[in-house]
C-alpha cells in the first residue's frame, strides 16, 4: 500500500517490491526474515521525493544571517549568492561549503542560522574520531546488526531530501584498518558523483545533489588533500578586539543575564571596562573565553545579590572586574622603547592574535666558535637563522665586519621557552 504512493523512485519500488517478495516465503523464525524485514522498513522511512520549499526570501535571509552574526561578511555573501542562482534558475546544485577557523568563530552556530535562513531542515553529523569507513557508507547487509551510514540516516532524520547537512570537524577524521571515512566523503561531497550515492546497506542509487553540504574544519592543514579539491574553502579569521566588543554588546551580555536570571541595571558595564575585560582576562580566536569570563562576573553579581550585598543597580567598574576575576590572565610583552645593541624587536602571529617577540643575542669566547640558538626554536627559523650568520659570515670584509668566528660562540635566544616558535622569519 505504501509502495503505490508516488512517493518512490521506480528503481526504489523494484527493489522494494524484490524484498517483500523474498520476506513472504522466508519463514518468520528464519534470522534472515528480520533482516530483510528492516531492510524494508528503511526504503520506505527514506524521503526519496519529499522536499521542502527554499526560501525565497532574499532580504529575510539576510536579517536571519545578521541576527545571529556580527560580521562574517563573505560567508553571508557566498550564501546570498547561492540563494540568488537558485531563485534566478529554478534549480542550481548546491555548493559543498567548509567554513575554515579556529575554533570559537562560530561556524556550527552559522551553519545553523544558514538553514534558518534559507528554511530548510539542519541536521549536524559529527566526524571528530571517525575512524570507520561504515559510519559514512554504512555495512553490508551480510553483517549483524547492519545499518545504513551516517549520511542515509541524516535524510532520515530530516525527512526531506534537500535538508542542509552540516559535517563538522571534517580534519579530525582518521584512518585505520577499518578503512579511510575520508575516501568515502569523497563520493559524498562530489557535485558530479554525488547524484547517485551507493550507500553499503541500501545499495540503491541515492541522490544527494539536493542536499546543502557544509562542513567546518579548524585547520585547513589537516583537510584531507582529495576533499579539498571538492569543496568550497571560505576562511573565518579571528576576531579583532573590537568585533569582539560589539559581539559582547549584542549577543554574549544579553545571554549571559538571561542565563542568570540579572537584569540589565544589575550588570552595567562600559565599553572601557569591556575593552580591560578582553585584553588582560581572553587570548583567543572566537569569543567563548570571553562569554565563561562574563558567566563567571555575572554569577558573582547573582551571589552578592542574593546576600543582601547589592540592592538596585551596580556598575562593573575596571577596578571591581579585577577584584571579581582575580588576577589579570594574559601579559603581553611590551617595547622598552630605546634601541640596545643585541636585542631586536620581531612580531609573531598565532591562532590566538600576535603580539612582539624581543630576539636577544649575546656573544661571548670559546675554544670552537658556534651558533647556540636556545627558546624551543623549530626547524625552519633555525634555518633562518643559519642563513643570516651565512650572509654575515660570507659579506664581513664588505661589512669592515672584524669577528673571529672561530674562537667565539653566538648565542641567540627567543624568550618564552616553553612555548614552541616555528615559521617563515
Amino acid at each position: 500500500e505504501e509502495l503505490k504512493k508516488d512517493k518512490y523512485p521506480k528503481h526504489v519500488k523494484e527493489a522494494a517490491l524484490d524484498e517483500i517478495r523474498k520476506y513472504e516465503s522466508t519463514p518468520p523464525m528464519a534470522a534472515e526474515s528480520n533482516v530483510i524485514k528492516g531492510f524494508i522498513e528503511w526504503i520506505l522511512s527514506l524521503p526519496w521525493k519529499t522536499y521542502s520549499k527554499d526560501s525565497d526570501d532574499l532580504e529575510k535571509a539576510k536579517s536571519v544571517l545578521d541576527k545571529h552574526h556580527y560580521g562574517l561578511k563573505k560567508v553571508k555573501e557566498r550564501i546570498i549568492e547561492h540563494l540568488a542562482v537558485k531563485m534566478n534558475t529554478k534549480g542550481a546544485a548546491s555548493p559543498i561549503v567548509t567554513l575554515v577557523g579556529p575554533p570559537g568563530v562560530g561556524k556550527t552556530s552559522l551553519a545553523k542560522s544558514i538553514a534558518e535562513a534559507i528554511d530548510r531542515k539542519f541536521v549536524k553529523i559529527s566526524l571528530g574520531g571517525v575512524k570507520d569507513e561504515a559510519e559514512i557508507r554504512g555495512h553490508r547487509r551480510t553483517y549483524v546488526g547492519a545499518m545504513p551510514g551516517k549520511i542515509i540516516q541524516a535524510l532520515k532524520k530530516a525527512g526531506t531530501s534537500n535538508p542542509l547537512i552540516l559535517l563538522d570537524e571534517i580534519d579530525k577524521m582518521s584512518a585505520d584498518y577499518k578503512g579511510d571515512p575520508t575516501s568515502a566523503m569523497l563520493e559524498v561531497l562530489d557535485p558530479e558523483q554525488n547524484k547517485g550515492f551507493q550507500d553499503h546497506y541500501l545499495e540503491l542509487e541515492t541522490d544527494l545533489s539536493n542536499v546543502m553540504f557544509l562542513a567546518t574544519a579548524n585547520y585547513y592543514e589537516q583537510i584531507p588533500t582529495p576533499l579539498l579539491d571538492r569543496v568550497e574553502l571560505i576562511f573565518l579569521d579571528q576576531y579583532t578586539s573590537e568585533e569582539k566588543l560589539a559581539i559582547a554588546k549584542s549577543y554574549i551580555i544579553p545571554k549571559v543575564l538571561r542565563e542568570n536570571g540579572i537584569g540589565k541595571n544589575q550588570f552595567k558595564i562600559s565599553e572601557a571596562t569591556l575593552k580591560y575585560v578582553i585584553a588582560k582576562y581572553t587570548q583567543e580566536a572566537g569569543v567563548r573565553g570571553l562569554q565563561r569570563v562574563l558567566s563567571k562576573l555575572a554569577r558573582k553579581i547573582v551571589v552578592m545579590k542574593l546576600e543582601g550585598k547589592i540592592k538596585g543597580t551596580y556598575t562593573i567598574t575596571q577596578e571591581k572586574a579585577k577584584e571579581l576575576l582575580g588576577k589579570e590572565q594574559v601579559y603581553k610583552e611590551k617595547l622598552s622603547g630605546k634601541a640596545e645593541v643585541g636585542l631586536v624587536n620581531g612580531m609573531y602571529y598565532s591562532a590566538v592574535g600576535g603580539g612582539v617577540l624581543p630576539i636577544e643575542v649575546t656573544t661571548y669566547p670559546a675554544k670552537n666558535g658556534s651558533l647556540q640558538i636556545t627558546g624551543s626554536i623549530k626547524d625552519v627559523m633555525k634555518e633562518s637563522l643559519q642563513i643570516a650568520t651565512g650572509f654575515i659570515r660570507a659579506n664581513a670584509k664588505k661589512f669592515g665586519i672584524n669577528f673571529d668566528w672561530e674562537k667565539n660562540v653566538i648565542q641567540v635566544h627567543v624568550p618564552e621557552g616553553a612555548t614552541p616558535k616555528d615559521g617563515p622569519s
